[in-house]
């Protein structure tokens, strides 16, 4: 059911078997090399999709998928669609390196799907980069997966025992299958689709674009972000709409946001408008906490305001639960910077810069040298020295998981000349790991899993640490907290997570040499 792929440079484009793929890798078969893993949660990914005829769909894409990029580094990919001619390309690396002018003149069509990766199933290699293509009696699908199945082995068994040749390791290569398969026992492209959703069990928000139509769906607990948005003025009566994980990936192409696909739904797009189905049948809002505490970009709408806003009542409420004697507050830049802006409204405490950050410095493929790495945070954060000097600092940061950077930080900000260094967090203690398409460590590795607060700051480096209260932390929202997973920081997970899938992220990678 896959087509038949041919690898072509990134400057010439050949149609073969339905589907051109102009995708080159100079690592067909190795992850991108990193400089030890960040000290953050890691997202799964970002999705974008938009139906528009007459517009330029792989360009909007791009740009839908560059301001998305804060979703996904190690990866990006566009299909599109012109009749039932499908073209692609994709490859390792971010949205800026994988697509030029030329290559986007390659992808012509009235729809599009695009895709920014970080893998959480399956390893970063440009196979498992997306959209996932896939022939059907119907047509070739283009699906981009935000989040993480937990019963990927159970539904990749059943699509083995019918022939399904699998190339990737990845979950959303399942649902793709899934799909194909629903289609090709007589579904229609809605039908077959709600029916594949049906077989999979945990976090998925996908766009699937198809030669009649596209496609936004949810699972029924919406726990991964979906919007709707769409393109043209109030005067303009054509039917063009798009999809994006976030708000800014409308804003930045100048669609007007309309709503969110809701949990458990499916919406279809075509020539003749949107059609929305309502799928699941107990469907229970559980959007991930951590899409407002840190992921989604702070310029993002959620629930009728910016994040910015949310992120900044964070901090004053921190402020509120744990005060300090402190000369200056600072953020870890830039997701603690409105938490960090809020705590000073809060306290009166004056906000000041303290920490510069290098914002290019993922973007080098370029190993740094022993001494760079052992310089700690240097590359990436670099302290004002002149702000710093016999100065009591408060710090806040948007969350620990293993206490690697905050230690490093924290001895920068002595060695700049601060005399205290007091560290605030504006999130509670993570203590468990995500399974629906966050990148977190196991147990074990997260340090307030096995610590006190009073053993992290310790081992940190404080004069003193707060978290936020899990209390707070719902009540900064201004909606029902049963609206929210918060499994990281209980461990009441709203889709039970089979046991195998706890143990070994990387469950569909063979061993080296089997």
């Amino acid at each position: 059911m896959h087509p038949n792929y041919s690898r072509l440079s990134r400057q010439s484009s050949q149609s073969q078997g339905g589907v051109v793929d102009p995708t080159v890798s100079q690592d067909l078969d190795g992850s991108l090399a990193s400089e030890g893993r960040p000290d953050k949660p890691e997202e799964a990914c970002g999705v974008f999709g938009i139906y528009a005829p007459g517009e330029d769909v792989a360009k909007l894409t791009y740009f839908g998928l560059f301001a998305l990029q804060h979703r996904g580094q190690e990866s990006a990919g566009i299909t599109t669609f012109e009749g039932n001619q499908v073209y692609l390309h994709k490859d390792m690396g971010l949205v800026s390196q994988v697509f030029n002018e030329n290559v986007l003149k390659q992808l012509p069509g009235d729809l599009a799907v695009g895709h920014t990766r970080y893998s959480t199933t399956g390893s970063s290699r440009v196979v498992n980069a997306q959209p996932a293509v896939v022939k059907t009696d119907l047509g070739t699908l283009a699906l981009a997966h935000n989040g993480n199945l937990v019963n990927t082995t159970q539904l990749r068994q059943e699509l083995l025992q019918d022939n399904c040749n699998f190339l990737t390791t990845t979950d959303s290569e399942a649902i793709a299958f899934a799909i194909a398969q629903e289609v090709n026992a007589g579904k229609d492209w809605p039908e077959g689709t709600i029916a594949a959703c049906q077989r999979c069990q945990g976090a998925f928000s996908l766009v699937v674009g198809t030669p009649a139509g596209l496609m936004g769906i949810r699972d029924p607990n919406g726990i991964r972000p979906l919007v709707i948005g769409t393109l043209g003025g109030d005067k303009d009566t054509s039917r063009r709409y798009v999809l994006a994980s976030e708000t800014c990936g409308l804003d930045i192409i100048g669609a007007d946001y309309l709503r969110d696909v809701e949990p458990g739904e499916l919406v279809w797009i075509t020539e003749e408008g949107m059609a929305s189905f309502h799928w699941a049948k107990q469907p229970a809002r559980k959007l991930c906490i951590f899409e407002l505490i840190y992921f989604a970009r702070p310029d993002s709408q959620v629930h009728g305001e910016s994040l910015y806003s949310y992120r900044r009542r964070l901090g004053q409420r921190l402020a509120q639960e744990s005060p300090a004697e402190a000369d200056l507050v600072i953020a870890v830049p830039d997701s603690g910077i409105p938490a960090a802006i809020g705590f000073s409204q809060a306290s009166g405490i004056p906000y000041a810069e303290g920490l510069i950050k290098n914002r290019y410095v993922g973007r080098t493929f370029i190993q740094p040298t022993q001494a760079m790495r052992e310089s700690g945070i240097r590359m990436k954060l670099n302290p004002l020295k002149d702000v710093l000097v016999g100065k009591r600092v408060l710090i806040v940061d948007d969350s620990i998981v293993r206490g690697t950077t905050s230690r490093k930080i924290v001895k920068a900000l002595r060695d700049a000349g601060a005399t205290e260094v007091h560290m605030r967090v504006s999130s509670p203690p993570v203590t468990h790991p995500c399974f629906y398409g966050i990148d977190t460590d196991s147990q074990e590795q997260l340090i307030a899993a096995t610590k006190s607060v009073d053993e992290i700051a310790t081992q940190i480096g404080v004069d003193s640490l707060h978290f936020l209260s899990w209390a707070g932390m719902l009540e900064a929202t201004r909606e029902d907290p049963n609206t929210f997973c918060t499994a990281c920081f209980t461990g009441d997970y709203p889709v039970e997570v089979p046991e195998q899938v706890k143990r070994f992220k990387l469950m569909l990678e063979s061993p080296v040499g089997a």
